[in-house]
């Protein structure tokens, strides 16, 4: 996107020359009339080309710099590769964020890039605080204008901003709140970093029903999505309420520690006997909650649905048959099983479901209906309605009905399903239980939402489905993550190849006695290699 508006830097200079500013007007203007340099009114001079120079880079930095300092969101902006973009940012710091006294230092330029700090003061209906952190910025050729320009990115500004966000000073549209645990320990960010935005979340919707006043407050607007605010100074406190929640401090503490082993990882553990959500925790570069919103295909753990389907439409049970062959072909697409995954023609499906065999599935593509495996999703686990109100905003699964290779390929968790860790920790509660229950972070009580409601499956499914998961545990490919792990336990593990990237998601689920959960780890492989330990630390910890 931004290589299409870099032209229109032209523009915005012009915008800053005819309002008088310096260095940029003036050396654009020399540039056209030939006295800024040897080329005459004839012969413009060319456009640079190349990296700049350690010379541009200080150069640009120190006008940018400048213009910031002094509040001159415009000018700033017209030093940047996306002006249109930075001066709503620029100007927001001095105006709806009231940020004054600003002082920036920078620091030794590595390369074309410049770290710096910034100190300033944020002043609203008399009350101030001082306001101090570190950013950077990176110095590159104008495509159009060839001048060395700061390229943009909102977090140049301030690192807590994204596209689309704004900084403000205000009193906060909802007071504060003390999230505590199901025992009554308080929730943090600075302790419980995952629940960051999900508090923000909590807070935006649940602050006015908690007790509290509100304070007035520097937060991060963001105006292009539905998020809350995100607080980044407090110059008054107000009065915090107090927000029960259905989260297990021991368990969420270790979902925390799991998932900063592995990049790009999500976890959520559940209460099977309640639906209520023990722990949530995200470790992404981008700071998304996949946990609740992702929205990518969880590949064998999706087995378990897919499983309860044939078992509920009669067309084999655990200790029926679901041979194994090496590949299987579903509408002219071939389908493989693991590297290495011996071939069993007289497999039951509780043998190939432990082993994750792919193609056992595949070849009942032919006696299911192509809406089968969406009902069951819909009907009996309540996935795929976009029905949840869990009290913060969560993707609810999606199993389409899909025509041709992808009615086969859903079976095994890829073609067109798409899960969240939440989800697959919702189906593998209904698996255990036979029971539906929304997963909720925030007690129905709170405000007397309406919650999904499910059929659910039938005990004699119940039992086949905690059988083959124990087995999967105990001696199938589950069985070296779960080992320790005492009392009730099933889980089923699963890798889901994504175009284009070298390696697979993994993903695993399980549960022991009353706690179940999900984790994935984008490109980590296996299921037991990322997402399995994940899941066994949390279960490992209870709930």
């Amino acid at each position: 996107m931004r290589k299409g508006v870099k032209a229109a830097v032209v523009g915005s200079v012009f915008a800053v020359m005819v309002g008088g500013a310096g260095y940029g007007a003036y050396n654009f203007v020399s540039a056209l009339n030939g006295d800024g340099g040897t080329a005459s009114a004839s012969e413009p001079e060319p456009v640079r080309t190349g990296p700049p120079s350690s010379a541009e880079v200080q150069e640009t930095s120190r006008q940018f710099f400048a213009a910031w300092e002094q509040g001159q969101g415009a000018k700033a902006a017209s030093y940047t590769d996306f002006a249109e973009a930075a001066e709503p940012v620029l100007a927001s710091f001095g105006q709806d964020a009231h940020i004054t006294d600003v002082k920036i230092t920078p620091g030794q330029a590595q390369g074309r890039t410049v770290p710096f700090s910034v100190k300033a003061t944020v002043s609203y209906d008399g009350k101030s605080k001082p306001l101090a952190y570190d950013s950077r910025l990176t110095v590159v050729r104008g495509e159009t204008t060839g001048r060395a320009l700061v390229d943009w990115d909102p977090s140049v500004v301030h690192p807590g901003l994204k596209d689309g966000d704004i900084l403000v000073t205000e009193e906060s549209a909802t007071p504060q709140i003390e999230a505590v645990d199901r025992n009554g320990t308080v929730l943090s960010k600075d302790k419980y970093p995952s629940l960051g935005p999900i508090l923000d979340e909590l807070r935006a919707r649940y602050g006015d029903k908690a007790g509290g006043t509100p304070g007035v407050e520097l937060a991060v607007r963001h105006t292009t999505t539905e998020a809350a605010d995100t607080t980044l100074l407090t110059l008054s406190e107000g009065e915090p309420g107090k927000l029960r929640t259905t989260l297990s401090a021991t368990a969420q503490a270790a979902a925390e520690k799991a998932v900063a082993q592995y990049d790009e990882s999500s976890v959520v553990a559940v209460k099977p006997s309640t639906g209520e959500i023990l722990a949530v925790a995200n470790h992404r570069a981008d700071g998304w909650n996949a946990a609740f919103l992702g929205e990518v295909a969880p590949g064998s753990t999706m087995k378990i649905l897919s499983a309860a389907t044939l078992i509920d439409n009669g067309l084999t049970t655990m200790n029926g048959p679901a041979p194994c062959p090496p590949t299987a072909t579903w509408q002219s697409q071939t389908f493989h099983n693991l590297t290495g995954m011996t071939p069993n023609d007289n497999a039951t499906l509780s043998e190939s479901f432990a082993r994750s065999c792919n193609t056992a599935f595949i070849k009942f593509a032919d006696d299911l209906k192509v809406d089968s495996l969406t009902r069951e999703a819909q009907e009996r686990f309540g996935i795929g309605r976009n029905d949840w109100k869990i009290g913060v905003p969560s993707f609810d699964g999606s199993v389409p009905a899909s025509g041709g290779p992808d009615t086969a390929a859903n079976l095994i968790g890829q073609g067109q399903v798409q899960m969240s860790p939440l989800n697959m920790a919702s189906v593998t509660a209904t698996a255990t239980t036979g029971a539906f229950r929304q997963p909720v972070i925030v007690p129905q009580s709170l405000d007397g939402r309406e919650l999904a409601k499910a059929q659910g499956l039938s005990g004699n499914t119940v039992a086949q489905l905690r059988a083959m998961m124990n087995r999967t545990a105990t001696s199938g490919t589950a069985a070296s993550v779960m080992s320790g792990l005492s009392g009730s336990i099933g889980a089923k593990t699963g890798s889901a190849e994504v175009d284009g990237n070298a390696k697979a998601d993994s993903w695993f689920t399980g549960y022991r006695d009353d706690v179940a959960a999900a984790a994935m780890a984008q490109q980590g492989g296996r299921g037991g290699e990322a997402a399995g330990p994940i899941v066994a630390a949390v279960l490992r910890a209870g709930g």
